[in-house]
């Protein structure tokens, strides 16, 4: 039967389906972060534009960050539902939820573009466009032309997830990192042949961002599992409810992020008019460009990190499906362990090598106060990445588990709680450094409930194991007994 092919998810070993899912997913992430790292460097290493374009591409950074938080709600979700469904033999399901998620982000994408357009000055100017003129022309700019994309790129985002769990990690790789080395091809050409500048930049992205749409169509219109009927296109309130429950984490995950960028750039903004060095107005971008360029090096980490745990989800929600407790113990263990060590890898990277770094993002076209506070913002801003990679592993295994409330409280707190309001409070102690604390201490405290929840839910996925799951009939659907997992992605069909 059609359902049976993904069978191996319950039976292969949990090493080789993590290396098959989450690889793929790492790369997909890391091509897809690379649109705006690619844009920043050759803006950085471009004279004409330098430290003011690459404020500006901060400032803009958030703004594209929404548009990826609704994509990837929608997408993420339906990965999980789509998994859960599959694991309990429910293929229609599924497929309603892949039709209703096409439509949801292609309306949304639609909406988001026009708010973009009629406000985008007032939503600059939010983000901390007006440190001085030079940025603002440059924000608008940048903007105006990455607006123009965002329907592609939020459809782009919003499918990747979905074709890995209809069992095609790899096409869903390939599909984004076409798009990526045709940005990269073009950023040289427009910025330093055509000398387009900032526009230069954001048509490059823009052009790639179209050839990962045009491959996501193709696939979704020839799915091996999962393929929507025309009548699966027609919007369910039901169907569409439990595919944003799944995905709210990882919406709020994104969304939570933006706020925090915004406090980060007006507290930045604010206090670098007080400093005696960045208070000039040929410096006064210099914070906020240093800021950006830390938190790009940031997201390269985390698209690892939330690559490893993302590329997981089918193989959680199948399990879980399947009542298969003892697998999904050990997957979560072996997944804790690999982020804890990618958060090593990266903490040694920034505190030893800061100053190859920034060297990429063109500072050597810069002044030495360019480099002093570009250190300072990478050994501070950065020191405890270990907690801030097994924080998000665990914000996004909670929720392929089905734990959408648990994952969606503890992500809000660290983003929210902790991201902004120390990013608030602690420059009216520290000025500048207070901005680079808000980051450590945030993640210190997160993890201390991080971890309350992770022995929970170990404990949690022992219980009966022993007995209960060597007569996997007990929890699956054949049985007479549903999973926890399995009634609440029934009580949508009520």
């Amino acid at each position: 039967m059609e359902q049976a092919s993904n069978q191996f998810l319950g039976e292969e070993k949990i090493s080789v389906l993590m290396r098959k899912y989450s690889i793929p997913c790492i790369i997909s992430l890391l091509v897809g972060a690379l649109y705006n790292i690619v844009d920043q460097i050759f803006i950085a290493n471009a004279a004409y534009l330098g430290s003011y374009g690459n404020a500006a591409n901060t400032v803009v950074f958030p703004l594209t960050v929404i548009a990826l938080a609704i994509a990837v709600m929608i997408g993420d979700g339906c990965c999980a539902f789509v998994s859960l469904s599959l694991g309990m033999k429910r293929v229609g399901k599924a497929k309603k939820s892949v039709g209703n998620s096409v439509v949801m982000v292609i309306a949304g994408s639609l909406v988001l573009c026009v708010l973009y357009l009629i406000f985008s000055s007032r939503i600059i100017a939010m983000f901390g466009g007006t440190v001085n003129a030079e940025t603002f022309r440059h924000s608008r700019e940048y903007f105006f032309y990455i607006t123009l994309g965002i329907p592609f790129y939020m459809f782009g985002q919003a499918m990747n997830p979905i074709i890995r769990a209809d069992g095609s990690p790899k096409f869903a790789m390939a599909s984004t990192l076409a798009g990526a080395l045709i940005n990269i091809i073009l950023d040289p050409v427009f910025i330093f042949v055509f000398r387009w500048g900032m526009m230069g930049a954001a048509v490059a992205t823009v052009i790639g961002q179209i050839a990962t749409a045009v491959l996501a169509v193709r696939y979704i219109v020839n799915m091996k599992i999962a393929k929507p009927e025309k009548s699966d296109f027609v919007l369910e309130t039901e169907v569409c409810k439990r595919t944003l429950v799944l995905g709210v984490t990882s919406f709020l995950s994104q969304i939570s992020l933006v706020a925090a960028m915004a406090a980060i750039n007006n507290m930045i903004r604010k206090y670098g008019a007080m400093d005696p060095v960045f208070m000039q107005e040929q410096y006064a971008q210099i914070p906020m460009a240093v800021v950006g360029i830390v938190m790009k090096f940031f997201q390269i980490v985390i698209s690892i990190v939330v690559g490893m745990a993302a590329g997981c989800i089918p193989i959680v929600g199948f399990n879980m499906g399947a009542g298969l407790k003892s697998r999904v113990r050990e997957l979560f263990k072996t997944l804790l362990t690999a982020e804890a060590m990618v958060g090593a890898v990266a903490l040694i990277i920034v505190e030893f090598f800061p100053a190859q770094l920034i060297s990429i993002f063109g500072a050597a076209n810069e002044s030495s106060y360019y480099t002093e506070f570009a250190l300072r913002a990478f050994r501070i801003y950065l020191c405890m990445m270990v907690f801030a990679c097994v924080n998000k592993a665990c914000f996004i295994f909670l929720q392929a588990m089905g734990k959408a409330v648990e994952s969606t409280v503890l992500s809000m707190v660290r983003e929210i709680v902790f991201g902004v309001g120390f990013a608030l409070l602690l420059p009216s102690f520290f000025g500048l450094n207070g901005v680079l604390y808000s980051m450590p201490l945030s993640d210190i405290l997160t993890f201390a409930i991080a971890l309350v929840l992770i022995v929970r839910t170990c404990r949690e996925l022992s219980i009966g194991i022993a007995g209960g799951e060597a007569d996997s009939s007990a929890s699956s659907p054949a049985g007479g007994r549903k999973s926890f997992t399995e009634k609440r992605l029934s009580s949508s069909e009520a």
